[in-house]
């Protein structure tokens, strides 16, 4: 497989299997979904698992008050199919509503930036439509978690640390106590290597698997979210909980090289790498090389500035994606870029842009499949006694009506997660994500360029030291990147940074299947409690 022959030495090896294989950034998630696979489910059975255990054993990143978006190969198909599982504004929300409250921004935590979670309805239209068992079957490892208990790792102990201290100074109002009863040991942040359980989480996974998500939606956890937002002056209500159904959509893609890179298209900010890629392919790429990385981060800053100013619901868009992914865009783009860093202006368009798994199984199909509840826990709003920890997607809509991402009622907001898909000559290569709000297009470029232009192999593309763009002239890139690169970086007039924290680089995993053989190969994400279970 052409992929798999690399010049760069990778801290792990990558992992090689041939009858399934599950990469996340949890062990025991890692686990629950190749349990799943040795009972007889399929890769999307493997990924429904993965997903509800990584709402327990990874709360700081995503939960069952999150949305989700996925990617399916089946390869009995030959087919790659698109879920969009993010949710919309309240139906009662606008920006008058705020305004008579006060309120001239949307605010990151409490009841206001709240949108339909949309994670439990993936899980029951990926079943319904390409699973193999029952929910009751593939929900139990994540049941037996939540109940049981386990041990907190240690990136996980880490970000649960940090989000402890900051919500024990900022959420000091009523609506917040029920976060704090329900990640809290005995009144205190929880340590490394100690037992948490969350049997509120349990049986709130076992109503969800026992109805096909109806619980959810239309009966009783609904109204107890219906119940709590009363109570708080919050917009979601049961109506728009029974009213959300998540959206089949088709796949947006673009030949890099000769391979397809696919992502979901908007509200997802996937476009937004796709972007980056048709612009930077008008590039020589050479290994290690300053004006190579240059032109990549010229062509990152273009593509997102366009992202931003255009990328919302896809009706809504003042351009439309064929546009954006366009050979006279990449070209136009492409010839804007100079030999000094530029501070990029949106394009002048023609008149008239969090957890990740990807799994695979012995049949050859494949899963990419990302969950979220946005900015760490999300909103700060628990529904006591659930377990549900709900997402703060509502932030990202702007309160400028001349925006394209202006909130109105029952609107999707643009978002950050995305799953990713290669394929070549219409057969599966695999899946790959790379999680972590505006880094995730740019995780998502740097993976497939160090995929197709170096052949790296999995591991080896993960491992690479990061580059991210800030805005402006500002890139941070991670403490082990070239220095001889970094002083290139700065003669050609970039704002170069070396970060302190190294979370804002993204966490990925990469699954690639020989075309020849079936033979799965997989990368793993090292800034994580990453791992890849195999069989």
């Amino acid at each position: 497989m052409d992929l798999l022959h690399y010049p760069f030495a990778s801290k792990r090896n990558t992992v090689i299997a041939n009858r399934g294989m599950v990469a996340t950034s949890q062990p025991l998630a890692a686990q629950a979904g190749l349990d799943i696979l040795k009972k007889g489910g399929n890769a999307v059975d493997a990924a429904i698992a993965t997903a509800a255990a990584l709402t327990v054993v990874e709360p700081t990143s995503n939960g069952i008050g999150g949305d989700a978006f996925a990617l399916v190969w089946m390869n009995a198909d030959k087919e790659l199919y698109g879920l969009n599982a993010s949710g919309p504004s309240a139906k009662a929300i606008s920006k008058e509503a705020l305004t008579a409250r006060g309120i001239d921004k949307m605010p990151i935590h409490g009841v206001i930036p709240v949108t339909v979670p949309g994670a439990p309805a993936a899980w029951v239209a990926l079943s319904k439509r390409f699973g193999k068992l029952p929910l009751t079957e593939v929900l139990a490892p994540a049941i037996s978690y939540a109940e049981d208990g386990y041990p907190i790792s240690v990136t996980l102990g880490q970000n649960w640390q940090n989000a402890y201290k900051k919500y024990k100074k900022s959420l000091t109002t009523e609506e917040f106590n029920a976060w704090f009863d329900t990640f809290s040991i005995d009144g205190r942040m929880p340590e490394i290597g100690e037992m948490w359980r969350s049997p509120g989480h349990a049986d709130t996974l076992r109503k969800i698997a026992a109805t096909n998500g109806e619980a959810f939606y239309q009966g009783e956890l609904a109204e107890k979210i219906d119940t709590f937002m009363k109570q708080h002056n919050g917009f979601i209500t049961k109506d728009d909980l029974a009213s959300y159904e998540p959206e089949w959509v088709q796949p947006i893609g673009v030949n890099y090289k000769g391979y397809d890179v696919w992502e979901i298209p908007p509200n997802g900010q996937g476009i937004v790498a796709q972007m980056a890629l048709n612009i930077f392919q008008h590039a020589e790429a050479k290994w290690q090389d300053i004006d190579t990385l240059h032109k990549q981060i010229e062509a990152i800053k273009l593509a997102y500035t366009d992202g931003k100013a255009f990328v919302t619901e896809r009706a809504e868009m003042p351009v439309d994606t064929d546009t954006l992914l366009s050979k006279d865009y990449g070209e136009k783009r492409f010839a804007e870029i100079t030999d000094t860093a530029l501070l990029p202006k949106p394009f002048d368009i023609p008149k008239g842009g969090t957890v990740f798994l990807a799994t695979a199984d012995a049949d050859g199909n494949m899963v990419s499949f990302i969950q979220s509840n946005y900015m760490g826990f999300g909103s700060g709003i628990v529904i006591p006694g659930t377990g549900v920890s709900l997402q703060n997607r509502g932030y990202d809509f702007s309160l400028d009506e001349n925006h394209p991402n202006f909130l109105k009622p029952g609107k999707r907001t643009y978002h950050t997660i995305i799953p990713g898909f290669l394929t070549k000559n219409n057969e599966a290569v695999g899946p790959f994500g790379v999680m972590g709000g505006y880094m995730q297009p740019q995780g998502h470029f740097q993976v497939v360029t160090h995929t197709v232009d170096f052949a790296l192999n999995p591991q080896a593309a993960l491992d690479m030291p990061r580059w991210q763009w800030m805005g402006d002239k500002r890139i941070e890139v991670e403490p082990h990147f070239p220095n001889y690169l970094v002083q290139a970086l700065q003669r050609k007039g970039h704002d170069i940074h070396v970060a302190i924290d190294g979370s804002i680089f993204g966490r990925g995993q990469i699954i690639w299947r020989d075309q020849k053989t079936g033979v799965l190969y997989g990368g793993t994400e090292p800034r994580t409690d990453g791992t890849i279970a195999a069989w």
